[in-house]
């Protein structure tokens, strides 16, 4: 095998690119490093920080043996990083969708936050071996503790997320030639 040397001054690539000869034909491949989304850097982010919490959980716990309610104890725990007011039921800012004074509620993950951390985890397990049927990101509590979390933040707020209904689409007519043209 020959290796090819490329010049510095081509963005994203290796310098040493194996090249193989096959007969009196040389092909020469050119891979370009494409740097991950921002989406699969998330990803990557995200489930390294689940799996730290499952090696500090006392007693530490083996990805096999996390279940939704392990999941659900990762989610409250990521609660107290959160940066979205919350208000409680007793303030007097419930169910107000801009608030005029400060008040002491809590800040939380906002239900968006949650929900998109949940489907890059339910990814990255599959991607790391875990079967579908078994994912616990994917598991019934997670989802209804989704919804709670959906609904009490939008009474809380005063903004309902209600679902978007689907618009039947619009059948096309045939296309008419215009007025006085013809071919």
């Amino acid at each position: 095998m020959d290796f090819v040397t490329v010049p510095n001054n081509i963005p994203n690539s290796e310098n040493i690119i194996p090249s193989t000869t096959i007969g009196n034909t040389s092909s020469t491949t050119i891979s370009l490093a494409v740097p991950p989304s921002r989406y699969e850097n998330q990803k990557r982010r995200d489930w390294n920080t689940f799996c730290q919490y499952l090696r500090n959980h006392r007693p530490p716990l083996s990805l096999s043996l996390c279940s939704g309610a392990h999941v659900l104890e990762f989610l409250r725990y990521l609660d107290q990083f959160g940066k979205t007011k919350v208000h409680n039921q007793t303030c007097p800012f419930f169910g107000v969708p801009n608030p005029p004074a400060p008040c002491p509620c809590p800040l939380r993950q906002a239900w968006g936050s949650l929900d998109s951390l949940i489907g890059r985890l339910r990814a990255a397990y599959e991607e790391h071996g875990g079967k579908p049927e078994a994912n616990p990101f994917g598991a019934r509590p997670i989802r209804l503790f989704l919804r709670e979390v959906r609904d009490f933040q939008a009474k809380s707020r005063g903004i309902s997320y209600d679902k978007k209904r689907k618009r039947p689409k619009a059948r096309k007519l045939p296309q008419q030639p215009p007025a006085g043209k013809t071919n």
